[in-house]
């Protein structure tokens, strides 16, 4: 079966070499079952990978190599009439070869090189001397037959025997297959690549005398599809299995220089666009991205339509001159051509968002970016009120979090580290995830007295309230151990101990929050029970039982997921359900890849429902209100959906439902994949607030108006501009009530409008010297409904709570219309101007008198004691006496003694 095929120009005076790119595995090679370098596969025709180029200048080219799963590569010629003889055949090969790449210097023809890798993890090179003449050396006893086929045994290539090329190659990859596999001359390097997470990329440098090797790899999580060098940028881009494209320096190996994020699905392949210095980037989901690499941001998203099914075989070509990009799906052929940009785009940041949050106190929406750059918008007018910049440094903020009373923020980044923040800029602390190493983080979930954060790792890591009397603060056990069979991708907290956690295999793990052990599996397919790590008797129980759970795991057969086809993105409790317990509703929402919602029932430990919330897409996330009656959904296409879940799945059923909800609004906000999404209410009026990879953060209703857009020029008045819905007040009123009283802070308490004599983790040498926080110090619409019943119905609080109204000078205003002014008569002076400003002939001027003189006014000298008051001048006059008098006694003494 024919497998790669490489173009070989020999004039005239040029060689061509064709990069194919990646390839998956053929549907006849099965890497799992057991293939050996000793079986032949025949050689039937695959499939034809020519690129548009390779086609237009066929008439220049000399020969063409194929590569074939028999383990040999034929050599043909293209210029005979009749048919492509084939003029040499390379047989003997350890491996099938999977990759090949063909190289020629453009000084000297001549000399060039075929590399090529195979799977058993070989990288192969042949380096010929004389490819002008002839590729290989004909022996002298060969018949004169110029289309007779020569065979050339690969062990006599390795010993030397052919004067007119030579052999080099490296077997650092051990035994994963080589995915590609290219030969740069400004490196004097091979670069070849693999799938695997441990020598994913290796660069075989060559040594002075041109026939040894010297190797240095890169360690890429999870391996690579491809990758692409740009010899001018100096930089080795990667397709990530995990849903990103690293930009690598070829001389530094430990963490690549740039990241590219903003794909849902595997990268399966990259390309420079050298002359933009941009890049090119398709992903598995059929989304492709063009980067701009000096910023790292992406520019533009474009989803093919085609093909419908998801396994598809794809090629990637760019032809840089015409500026038309090529792709081919199985055997369809997609065509995009570049046009320039028309519009100019709104951007709320500078860089792609990746999470918001809403402040329902201060009411302002939170955003950050992967730039490491925090902004706070108001949510009734959307005018930006402050930036923080420069978090994490350059490491992007991948998730955020409030604390119970929402006066402290907590920043999650891809450092591996967790910063809490007022609302000042200033960083209290300092909570180190990653250990050692650098892990992304997911989500982070603030407890009563513990900080829980998942990320890309399997475990969960706990912060203890009794360790936040330090500034860098250390993560203790988990006494749950590990449960989880791939990466936590998201958590949620169910009062007063339930905790879930989801994965990338499609897994949700029901945790016990108090004693930290986990006690059931829930997944699509199927659901167990799991045993706690402390307790000796149910180890003792499993061990019995573990012939029969692995008969009951056969008998299920349910697939491995590896793909993230049932990937859990988000969870949500429906905590308004008071009653699902009784009546067995669900109290539990999912959602992920493949575009499903789920709802669960915890308490029976069932799937009761599940919909096609977004169809064609590769993952999906969303988020509720806390009165549980409305859910929005967002897809990496910029669609938002709301859904009314207010009587959806209320009751058990025996069958699972797949009827969808009622959807109560579609629309498009966003250009790229919505990253975040937050149902709030303000006004009384539910708004939907939504984030993306766009550099946009907008805000909806559930009106037929447009969303709107942090950072647009012009500003609005939320309340006049989503009319509908409004919230029933009186169940926002007892809802509120219940809530609050629930309210346990986890930080200061001192900088907060609730008043409360929980513990806090902020020591107190920490708030003397925290910078002091208003909580509403930019805020100049504090019109909230919630603060307002809080006045009218004051309640008992739980745990010596005390609930208070807000202080602030700027509590009692807020933000309406102006009234209009009065009418406003006209001043006299303007009705009748010749009136007041008429001139009068300069005949009839009268003289104006001289004034008298200071003498014949002035009647009587001025006295300067008149200036001050009647009753110090008397008390003045009386001292001066008492001390005459006093004087006078003092002489008249003084003169009896004399005598």
């Amino acid at each position: 079966m024919l497998k790669r095929g490489e173009v070989i120009r020999s004039y005239p005076n040029s060689v061509l070499g064709l990069n194919m790119g990646t390839q998956s595995e053929p549907t006849c090679l099965e890497k799992a079952e057991g293939l050996t370098t000793s079986e032949d596969y025949g050689t039937d025709l695959l499939v034809n990978k020519l690129s548009v180029e390779d086609f237009v200048k066929i008439q220049q080219v000399f020969e063409i190599a194929v590569a074939f799963t028999s383990k040999e590569i034929c050599f043909y010629d293209l210029l005979s009439k009749e048919e492509f003889p084939c003029q040499y055949k390379l047989q003997g090969l350890q491996g099938a070869p999977i990759c090949m790449d063909y190289w020629y210097d453009p000084t000297d023809p001549k000399d060039s090189i075929l590399s090529f890798g195979d799977i058993n993890g070989k990288v192969q090179a042949i380096a010929f001397t004389a490819a002008m003449i002839s590729l290989f050396e004909r022996p002298a006893n060969a018949c004169d037959d110029e289309e007779a086929t020569m065979t050339i045994d690969w062990a006599d290539l390795l010993s030397g025997c052919q004067k007119c090329c030579h052999v080099l190659q490296h077997t650092i990859h051990h035994g994963d297959w080589v995915r590609q596999v290219t030969y740069n001359a400004s490196l004097d390097a091979f670069i070849s690549s693999t799938m695997s997470s441990t020598n994913t990329v290796v660069l075989a440098w060559r040594e002075k005398s041109k026939k040894l090797l010297k190797m240095t790899s890169f360690n890429i999580a999870q391996g690579i599809h491809a990758f692409d060098y740009h010899s001018r940028l100096n930089l080795i881009a990667t397709a990530g299995i995990n849903n990103k494209v690293c930009l690598w320096n070829p001389y530094v190996l430990s963490k690549p220089v740039g990241v590219l994020w903003g794909h849902s699905a595997s990268v399966i392949a990259v390309q420079f666009f050298a002359e933009r210095k941009q890049l090119f980037s398709f992903s598995k989901d059929k989304v492709l991205r063009l980067w701009d690499i000096q910023h790292q941001l992406s520019i533009q998203r474009i989803a093919c339509s085609f093909p419908k099914s998801q396994d598809f075989t794809c090629l990637f070509h760019f032809d840089e001159t015409h500026g038309r990009l090529f792709i081919s799906f199985n055997n369809q052929l997609a065509l995009l051509a570049m046009k320039n940009e028309a519009i100019k785009k709104v951007k709320s940041h500078l860089k792609a968002v990746t999470c918001i949050l809403y402040n329902s106190l201060l009411k302002q929406v939170i955003s950050a970016d992967v730039g490491s750059t925090v902004s706070f918008w108001m949510i009734e007018t959307g005018q930006k009120i402050k930036q923080f910049a420069g978090c994490h440094g350059n490491a992007e903020i991948s998730t955020m979090a409030l604390d119970a009373n929402e006066t402290r923020l907590l920043t999650g980044s891809t450092d591996g580290t967790v910063k809490v923040w007022d609302f000042n800029g200033y960083c209290h602390h300092i909570l180190n995830v990653g250990q050692d190493g650098v892990v992304e983080i997911s989500q982070i979930l603030v407890l009563k007295k513990t900080i829980l954060v998942v990320g890309w790792e399997r475990a969960v890591t706990v912060f203890r309230p009794q360790n936040f009397n330090q500034f860098f603060i250390q993560s203790e056990e988990w006494k749950g151990g590990v449960h989880h069979q791939d990466d936590i991708l998201c958590v949620a907290f169910l009062p007063p101990q339930t905790l879930a956690t989801g994965s990338y295999d499609g897994e949700i793990v029901l945790w016990n929050n108090n004693t930290e052990n986990a006690h059931h599996v829930l997944h699509p397919g199927y659901q167990r029970q799991l045993t706690s790590v402390v307790d000796v008797e149910a180890k003792k129980l499993n061990a019995r039982r573990s012939c029969a759970d692995q008969a009951t795991q056969a008998d299920r057969n349910v697939k491995i997921d590896t793909e993230g086809n049932n990937a859990v993105m988000r969870l949500c409790f429906l905590e308004a359900r008071k009653t699902s317990t009784a009546t067995g509703g669900a109290n539990l929402v999912s959602c992920g890849a493949s575009g499903y919602v789920r709802f669960w029932d915890t308490f029976k430990k069932v799937l009761l429902a599940e919909f096609l919330a977004h169809s064609g897409v590769r993952s999906i996330i969303m988020s509720t209100d806390k009165l549980n009656h409305y859910l929005s959904t967002g897809d990496p296409d910029g669609w938002l959906k709301i859904w009314n879940i207010e009587e959806y799945c209320t009751n058990s059923t025996e069958s699972k439902i797949t009827q969808t909800p009622t959807l109560l609004r579609s629309l498009q906000p966003h250009e790229d994949r919505i990253s975040s999404l937050e149902v709030c209410e303000s006004g009384g009026h539910l708004l939907i607030i939504s984030s993306s990879a766009d550099c946009s953060v907008c805000v909806t209703g559930l009106s037929d108006a447009p969303a709107l857009i942090f950072g647009q020029a012009s500003h609005w008045n939320i309340e006049n501009y989503f009319s509908l819905p409004k919230w029933n007040t009186n169940l926002i009123e007892s809802n509120t009530q219940e809530e609050s009283m629930k309210v346990n802070p986890l930080f200061s308490e001192e900088e907060s409008c609730l008043d409360s004599t929980e513990h806090s983790l902020l020591t107190e040498e920490d708030k003397n010297n925290a910078t002091p926080i208003l909580p509403e110090e930019m805020d100049f619409h504090l019109n909230y409904k919630r603060r307002n019943i809080f006045k009218k119905k004051p309640h008992k609080s739980c745990y010596g709570e005390t609930i208070q109204k807000s202080t602030s000078i700027f509590g009692s205003l807020n933000l309406r219309t102006l009234k209009e002014l009065p009418e406003v008569n006209k001043p006299a002076f303007l009705l009748n101007p010749d009136k007041y400003f008429k001139e009068e002939p300069e005949g009839d001027e009268s003289l104006i008198s001289e004034l008298p003189l200071l003498s014949e006014t002035l009647k009587a000298v001025f006295d300067e004691k008149s200036l001050f008051p009647k009753e110090l001048l008397y008390r003045e006059r009386q001292d001066k006496s008492l001390c005459q008098e006093t004087n006078g006694e003092m002489k008249i003494k003084k003169n009896k003694k004399q005598l």
